[in-house]
């Protein structure tokens, strides 16, 4: 066993490890099935709950953490908050997914520093890209949520906690924040704007150091928050 708790034979090199938090038993055999099914992905660990999910995810340190919201005890979004919240000096990647298509739900995960929101009916491949995305730093919100929250921080601008930037954004910076929270990724920012892979990076890295965001999901919400998106 490696020290993730894998198997040295019988399986091809792992490159993204999971660990798995939901209460029902029958909700983690399938979504164990469904990210065991590709081989560059592992299950690593399960828990039934929060609290149990907050220690094997600093015990076995898997790639990527997949919470349910409602947990007995500490729910997913309090377990998100500690292990990639703003005081989290090492966040992990976490991402959320829920029966509940709830805003407070929502914005509750990605104010807790998860970087993806997926509805358990979202589908195997959904929730195959956003357990990817994840692990690359990357973010996936699914798209219907994403649309709605567009709608919805447009009503709820929060421009007191979301300060402005001290250097301003350039104008191509404000294009891919635009892009960011309308949920495209970096190659699809790249094809938009005619711009190289590398140069969409350049402007990501650029926009997180302005707005003191650790990833594309706060990017986002920033967005979000300074009703730059959805106006």
């Amino acid at each position: 066993m490696d020290r993730h708790g894998r198997a040295a034979e019988g399986r091809a090199p792992v490159t993204i490890t999971v660990l798995l938090a939901d209460d029902q038993e029958i909700i983690r055999t399938g979504l164990r099935m469904i990210l065991n099914a590709h081989p560059d992905i592992e299950v690593v660990g399960e828990a039934a709950d929060g609290a149990a999910a907050v220690a094997l995810a600093r015990q076995l340190r898997p790639d990527v953490c997949l919470f349910d919201i409602r947990m007995p005890g500490l729910d997913g979004i309090e377990a998100t908050r500690r292990l990639a919240g703003p005081d989290v000096a090492e966040p992990q990647a976490v991402v959320v997914i829920t029966t509940f298509d709830l805003d407070e739900y929502v914005h509750g995960a990605l104010k807790a520093g998860a970087r993806g929101f997926l509805l358990k009916d979202a589908g195997p491949e959904l929730l195959v890209q956003a357990v990817k995305a994840a692990a690359n730093g990357d973010a996936l919100i699914a798209p219907s949520i994403t649309a709605r929250l567009l709608a919805t921080f447009a009503h709820r601008r929060d421009t007191t906690r979301a300060a402005q930037p001290v250097v301003p954004l350039t104008d191509r910076e404000e294009e891919v924040l635009l892009a960011v929270a309308q949920g495209r990724t970096n190659a699809e920012i790249a094809g938009d704007l005619f711009i190289s892979l590398s140069t969409v990076k350049t402007h990501l890295a650029s926009l997180m150091n302005k707005l003191g965001a650790r990833n594309r999901v706060e990017i986002a919400m920033w967005a979000y928050e300074t009703g730059r998106a959805g106006t």
